[in-house]
């Protein structure tokens, strides 16, 4: 039926021909609404971060939740989702049994959006979402951290990390890998793939250049 009614729709579009005011007007109304949408949902947790940091909201899709949830595979206890956006990692890892299951993210649009998600899966008492400046998180308690962020934070933010996290800690990476580090495991492809790094071995890696030097 649905499918009926959207042929309709099209076949009046292909049979109508648009006026030059018609035109405009379709073109003002696309432009109003992509700019309400970056305004009342992006546009609020960027005001608050450098340009360098800022980081476009794109959701993370169902491959690249589930690569992420395979390289954990086996982990258990806290995990914290940096820049959680909607929350759909934090969520997929406390149906998972990771416990606390926290998301950090600056945008209260999207940390709203969290907590909806929650709520509908059932699952809002079991998760947290937490308006916070992740520089300003001490990491210190999670060994488990997942990130879905752009290359240029994720080259600031392996500092932190590597001062901050327990020595068996596990980060997940998706979208982007961290630029100075290598991989322990990779799973998945193109846009999708995730890569694994543990901390052990990437404090050992750096301490064996120190000596070097």
């Amino acid at each position: 039926m649905e499918d009926d009614i959207q042929e309709e729709v099209l076949s009046e579009f292909r049979e109508k021909r648009l006026g030059g005011w018609q035109i405009l007007q379709l073109t003002a109304a696309t432009g109003l609404t992509v700019y309400a949408v970056w305004a009342g949902i992006l546009m609020p947790g960027f005001r608050r971060v450098p340009l360098k940091l800022q980081v476009p909201y794109i959701p993370a899709s169902k491959a690249q939740v589930s690569n992420v949830m395979t390289l954990m595979k086996g982990r258990s206890g806290g995990i914290a989702d940096l820049g959680s956006g909607d929350g759909r990692i934090v969520l997929e890892a406390c149906r998972r049994g990771f416990s606390p299951a926290v998301g950090y993210e600056l945008n209260p649009w999207l940390v709203r959006l969290a907590h909806f998600h929650a709520w509908r899966a059932g699952h809002h008492s079991s998760v947290s979402y937490r308006r916070e400046d992740l520089w300003k998180v001490d990491l210190s308690t999670y060994k488990n951290i997942t990130v879905f962020l752009a290359p240029s934070v994720l080259s600031l933010l392996q500092k932190k990390l590597l001062a901050e996290l327990p020595e068996d800690a596990l980060i997940v990476a998706g979208r982007f890998p961290f630029p100075d580090w290598t991989a322990s495991k990779v799973e998945g492809e193109g846009v999708d793939r995730a890569w694994a790094y543990q901390i052990q071995e990437l404090r050992k890696c750096y301490e064996s250049k120190d000596k070097h030097v």
